[in-house]
Order: C-alpha cells, then structure tokens, then sequence
C-alpha cells in the first residue's frame, strides 16, 4: 500500500471507530469536501460535520437506539488522486429511519500528501427514500428537496458549531 492508499485507510478507519480527531487529521488546513448534502471549505468545516455526524451516533447508541456501521473497500491511489467504496448503515437522526448509504469517494492529494478534495457520490434519491420515506419516495429526484436537505445540513452544522464554540469558551473561562 503507498502512502495515498494507507492515508485514506486511516482515514476510513478512523470513521469506523467515529474517531473524528483522527479523521480531520488526513485532510490538509485548505481542503474542500462535497457530497449531495454538504459542500465545505476548509478543515474546520469538514471536521465540524464529522464530528456532528459522529456525535449523533454517539447519542443514539447511548440511547440503545440505531445501528451503526461502516465498511470500506476499493481503496487506491496514487501520488495525485485516490478513490474509495464505502457503506454505512445507520439511523437518521431527523426522521429516526434506518438507512444504507452506498458511497463512493473521490480524492484529491496535495502536495504534503493529505487530503486537498474530498468528493463523496451517492444516489439521492435511493438515500432520499430510506431517510425520508414519502416524501423522500415523490421528492428524491428533485432539485428543490436536494437544496431543502443542501439547506437543512448547512444550517445543522452551523448551530452545531456554534454550539460547540460557545461550550468551549464558557470551558475557558
């Protein structure tokens, strides 16, 4: 395995183990990721909705609720460009639907050997009708469902940061 190749397996190990230090860690300060719900800039961003995706399976399972799992396969790269399959099941926190998501990820390397561009493709409608069941079955295909859940993951993970900024500063005070 190059180095590509054992930096996206970190990086998918880690997301197993919902370890999201260990995740933002393989993307470089600059980095952008975009998939059908988040399109972001930078490493905070991207490790913020790592972390809130993470959070919200930590409390599920606290809850005894929703399974999850990831499974990873397909991983090569080279010194410029990487790709990878994954899969996750687990329970959407907005409707409390089972869900299994087919990915497959897109990488772009930088010149330090991490992450620059993160894309992830997945259908949004087959994912639309496991999450949001009617609707997500008359309104997947749409554009104006796509921006609404676009819309509605832009503005959770900014509360969520929000959040967690101002925990933080009230920690160091």
């Amino acid at each position: 395995m190059n180095a590509q190749e054992q930096l996206i397996d970190r990086f998918y190990r880690a997301f197993t183990a919902l370890d999201t230090d260990t995740m933002a860690a393989c993307y470089a300060e600059d980095a952008t990721f975009d998939d059908e719900a988040f399109s972001l800039n930078g490493r905070t961003e991207i490790a913020g909705m790592w972390r809130m995706l993470a959070t919200a399976v930590r409390k599920q399972q606290a809850a005894g609720s929703g399974d999850w799992k990831l499974a990873y396969s397909s991983v090569r790269a080279d010194a410029s460009r990487g790709q990878a399959h994954w899969e996750a099941h687990y329970l959407f926190s907005a409707t409390n639907r089972q869900v299994h998501n087919v990915i497959d990820a897109d990488f772009v390397f930088n010149a330090h050997g991490l992450i620059a561009k993160h894309r992830d493709r997945f259908d949004f409608w087959r994912w639309s009708r496991q999450a949001l069941g009617t609707p997500g079955l008359l309104l997947g295909w749409s554009p104006f469902l796509k921006a609404k859940v676009r819309q509605r993951a832009a503005d959770n993970l900014r509360n969520f940061l929000a959040a967690e900024s101002k925990t933080t500063a009230a920690a160091q005070a």
